[in-house]
């Protein structure tokens, strides 16, 4: 797989900073100056409080948010800092003289963005309780968030209407995520397991904080409530086995769950009709159900000789005294299958062409299967053809995902498959390509005998964005005692991501570094090749990006900085960019990638 490198180093666009006046108890005015240089340098003047405390005096004391007091004198020199004139002052104010300090990067944007989090922290506590604020000594953050300006625009369209849930948003890229969204209009729920004062003070006051544990389903009810799409950045703190289970593997599938039973409660309030439901195929919930499949035997060839020692092949579909719609049997002829089989009787009005895939909620003793669809025109079914794709499940129960894209003509002549014309479901088990299952004693390991139990067959509903991000991670940069317990549990929690059905996009950063994000090119690929780091202001970038870019939808990647190759041991293509207005640098780079399935 061929990865892209995208540019990242854009032009600085013009910074636009909203002038308000909320109650008439402050107002900002900003003027912008541009200079030849990489840095975008915003000077602003301003005509209310400074946001640093004052000394105590015995004037009278304004009281504007807690641990914060307002005077007359402090008014007159916070005016003398940015050189503007008091409001008191008769005479009209003097243009401001530039020093070499007043057009300092780091100086100016730290500054500029004590006023804007003034703005902003006024503006989300009207009408809001309010709560300890948090302490201005985060240079740490800020220093990621001041110079990343050039990577984003701050407006997106109807981002009011969208509610993002953040799991981990007290982590390292979390808290970058949400101040991101927030800046872009978004409603931000945080989930967090504990609710004091040092939590409250890494959120912004806006965020509505949610206490809850991924390792607990019964906790995460609330936490999906109103939720129209979710940025997984938890990660364990320890590399104990329980822990990377609970948090990396059970979490995900504990909140793919819950966020999947909110939308179905959705769709029923309703009337059955929501773009995120499922079309129901068949439940196996009764003896009923079975009707209409057939099992059929089959051989691939005839070995005259080798059929002399053939055991033969046997299989049976079945209601069980334990209330389980069980597909079983064994085959012992060489190039033998057997197979399960249905004409599809789909409601009223439904057809499959509206639908991204299939999804079977199933059990067994983990062996692989090929689903066979057959399409064409039910007038002459001599007309059909076949196209398979080949799954495999899990010892237990599993949900497997089965996209429409990922079936192939059985002969390479034929078309693409066109899910409208599909007719005829089929699942063929086969003793070839069959694996071991890890966990199962050797005496359970006979690859020529299979047991499939049913829950139900489903068709997912075809949609333009992801629902579900997901940030894990390549390995690199992890200590080599501990990396694969890590990498076994992150594997795992993707793996029930790309399960559940939802629309997801799967993110494996490189080693995170904390340094301003938008300074250097990122590099996107598959195949687990990357080594390079990444800074967490460009992992929560990403993330923020694509929410909406339909190019994320079903895609997993790795991706970290751009870096320079030895000659002879190049690895990468480099893909020319130039960013358009929005400085999309996401669609471009995902375009040459595949979907995973």
């Amino acid at each position: 797989m061929v990865g892209s490198i995208v540019g990242s180093n854009m032009a600085a666009t013009d910074a636009r900073f909203l002038s308000s006046n909320f109650g008439k108890s402050f107002s900002i005015n900003t003027r912008i100056h541009r200079f030849h240089d990489r840095s975008q340098i915003v000077i602003p003047r301003a005509q209310s409080s400074s946001p640093s405390p004052t000394p105590p005096s015995d004037k009278k004391k304004t009281k504007t948010r807690p641990g914060t007091t307002t005077t007359k004198e402090s008014e007159e020199t916070s005016a003398k800092k940015l050189d503007v004139a008091p409001p008191s002052a008769q005479s009209p104010p003097s243009p401001p003289t530039l020093k070499l300090d007043d057009v300092n990067p780091v100086g100016l944007g730290r500054r500029s963005r004590q006023i804007f989090d003034e703005v902003w922290r006024k503006f989300s506590g009207l009408g809001q309780m309010s709560r300890t604020t948090r302490p201005d000594e985060q240079e740490t953050l800020d220093s990621l968030l001041i110079r990343e300006g050039p990577m984003c625009e701050f407006a997106v369209p109807g981002a009011q209407n969208v509610t993002v849930l953040v799991v981990g948003a007290t982590s390292r890229i979390g808290r970058i995520v949400v101040r991101k969204l927030m800046l872009r209009g978004y409603t931000v729920k945080a989930l967090v397991r504990k609710q004091d004062e040092e939590v409250m003070n890494m959120l912004p006051r806006s965020v509505d904080i949610v206490v809850g544990d991924v390792g607990e389903p019964s906790t995460l009810k609330s936490a999906v409530e109103s939720c129209n799409k979710i940025i997984y950045c938890a990660t364990a703190r320890s590399t104990i086995t329980a822990d990377l289970t609970r948090v990396d593997h059970l979490g995900v599938y504990n909140l793919t769950k819950a966020f999947q039973d909110y939308n179905n409660r959705l769709a029923q309030l309703r009337a059955g009709k929501s773009s995120k439901s499922k079309l129901l195929i068949s439940k196996f919930k009764s003896a009923e159900s079975l009707e209409g499949w057939e099992i059929r035997q089959g051989t691939y060839f005839q070995d005259t000789t080798a059929s002399k020692y053939d055991g033969g092949m046997d299989a049976k579909f079945e209601f069980t005294e334990t209330e389980r719609a069980e597909f079983s049997g064994y085959v012992f002829t060489r190039g033998g299958y057997v197979e399960l089989s249905k004409k599809l009787s789909l409601p009223l009005g439904a057809t499959l062409d509206r639908y991204e895939g299939l999804v079977l909620s199933v059990g067994g003793n983990g062996r692989s299967y090929v689903v066979i669809l057959e399409a064409g025109p039910t007038s002459d079914m001599s007309q059909s053809k076949q196209y398979f794709a080949r799954i495999s499940t899990k010892a237990g129960f599993c949900r497997v995902r089965v996209p429409f894209s990922a079936f192939r003509p059985v002969n390479p002549e034929d078309p693409p498959l066109d899910p409208f014309l599909v007719h005829t479901l089929t699942i063929r088990f086969e003793p070839k390509r069959q694996r071991p299952v890890d966990g199962l004693a050797a005496a359970q390991q006979d690859l020529r005998s299979f047991s499939l139990v049913f829950e139900y067959i489903k068709a997912l509903p075809a949609g333009q964005e992801t629902d579900f991000i997901l940030v894990s991670c390549t390995g690199s940069g992890v200590e080599p005692n501990r990396r694969e317990q890590v990498l076994k549990a992150k594997r795992a929690g993707e793996d029930s991501l790309r399960r559940s059905g939802l629309g997801y996009t799967i993110i494996r950063p490189g080693p995170l570094k904390e340094e301003p994000g938008g300074q250097r090119a990122l590099i996107f690929d598959q195949g687990n090749r990357i080594s390079q780091s990444i800074s967490c202001a460009d992992v929560a970038d990403i993330c923020v990006k694509a929410l909406h870019d339909s190019t994320a939808r079903n895609k997993s990647f790795d991706v970290c900085h751009e870096y320079v190759a030895e000659q002879g041991l190049e690895l990468y293509e480099l893909v020319a960019h130039l960013p358009d207005k929005a400085n999309n640098y996401l669609t471009p780079a995902l375009s040459v990638l595949e979907k995973n399935t």
